[in-house]
């Protein structure tokens, strides 16, 4: 019994290392090629058969999440860690540039993003409403010391958010300058107040 209980380690080992390297490749060939990357293809390029990525992830779309999670949680995390800066302006549009920037690096985020694909982040799903809630706090934070124009809604936001992704990623496909974020923030400053006309 012995000998079989130790036989059965590597196993578990090996099975370990193979799920690792499902993930690395998996977050290579979405970071490159976004979602539209196939099992067959993650598979092909870990030199596994599809049946090894079958095993440790059911589903396409569980594959997808497990590469893609930790990346929209740790946005949430910061915007969170951001809601008590003592410069809330700075830290909405900080926050905002990061995501973008970050993202659009990322073809398969940026989808996930600027679509929702995914269950994720899917309305109604518990990592979508933290999103939305913690983007609604720092701009409501940012708007109630002047810095970010008051008509705008986290609807707004999160829209703005996802065209930006799409424009940023364009530029860089162009080979043009990546500034999309700088532009679109410009856009959500708020402006001083004109003076009265004099007559």
């Amino acid at each position: 019994m012995g000998d079989d209980h130790s036989a059965a380690r590597p196993l578990r080992a090996d099975a370990r290392r193979n799920r690792e390297r499902v993930l690395q490749i998996a977050q290579e060939a979405l970071a490159s090629d976004g979602l539209t990357i196939s099992f067959d293809e993650i598979a092909r390029r870990a030199g596994f058969g599809v049946g090894t990525v079958y095993r440790h992830f059911p589903t396409r779309e569980a594959l997808v999440e497990a590469v893609l999670l930790g990346r929209i949680e740790r946005f949430v995390a910061d915007a969170r860690a951001l809601a008590t800066a003592e410069d809330a302006g700075r830290a909405f549009f900080g926050w905002f540039t990061t995501v973008v920037e970050q993202a659009a690096a990322n073809q398969a985020l940026c989808d996930m993003l600027e679509s929702g694909s995914g269950m994720a982040l899917r309305p109604g799903s518990t990592l979508a409403d933290d999103f939305a809630a913690a983007l609604a706090r720092l701009l409501a934070r940012a708007q109630r010391v002047g810095a970010v124009r008051a008509d705008l809604a986290p609807q707004d936001v999160h829209d703005l958010l996802r065209g930006c992704l799409a424009a940023e990623r364009r530029a860089r496909a162009r080979g043009g300058a990546v500034r999309m974020a700088e532009v679109i923030c410009e856009g959500m400053r708020a402006k001083p107040a004109s003076p009265p006309p004099t007559f």
